[in-house]
């Protein structure tokens, strides 16, 4: 190229000055843009705060969630729960030196089961009866002494003393056996 035309060229270029072509967004895509990482961050805050709020109101710790606490010999329940299902446990204990309490608006059952699955033993605690359905039934002392016992074939009562306090006593529609009868001191006996 000769130099005439290099000079020309160099000095149209130096003339025009430098071409700056612009990358990026610009305008009102930008301003969207900045809109929607603000929308972004504020909706990270309100989500970080609810579940924050929601671990402090159930009461999540390490150890378990509200009065359900996690030990090493399963699951330890304090206070009041109800249970809206029924509830499968090998055992259940109240703390020492506490009474626990069941309650319920129909009746309590506790159901004795098989390895079947099949109801061996069934106590109902109703508004209107306690019933218990065994093929046994039996009350002892706490020193082991058997009390009352009943089965299919027999009732049993172990107490050294028994006492019918009904206004009309007992009736007995076949034979008793027994060693002695008395009636209270100083009442007649009929």
């Amino acid at each position: 190229m000769p130099q005439e035309q290099y000079a020309h060229r160099s000095a149209m270029q130096s003339s025009e000055g430098p071409q700056v072509y612009k990358v990026g967004i610009y305008g009102w895509r930008k301003r969207c843009l900045y809109f929607f990482v603000l929308l972004l961050m504020i909706l990270i805050l309100v989500n970080l705060a609810m579940t924050i709020w929601i671990l402090k109101v159930m009461n999540f710790t390490i150890d378990g969630m509200g009065n359900l606490r996690i030990t090493e010999k399963g699951l330890k329940l304090e206070g009041d729960s109800e249970f809206l299902k029924p509830l499968y446990a090998k055992e259940i204990r109240s703390r020492p030196g506490n009474p626990l309490y069941f309650q319920s608006a129909r009746n309590v059952t506790v159901n004795i089961l098989n390895e079947k699955t099949k109801v061996l033993t069934r106590l109902v605690t109703g508004p209107q009866a306690v019933e218990a359905h065994s093929q046994k039934f039996e009350v002892k002392s706490l020193s082991g002494k058997l009390l009352f016992s009943a089965d299919d074939n027999e009732v049993v009562v172990g107490a050294e003393r028994l006492r019918v306090l009904g206004a009309e006593g007992t009736v007995f529609p076949k034979s008793i056996e027994t060693p002695s009868v008395r009636a209270d001191p100083f009442k007649e006996l009929r």
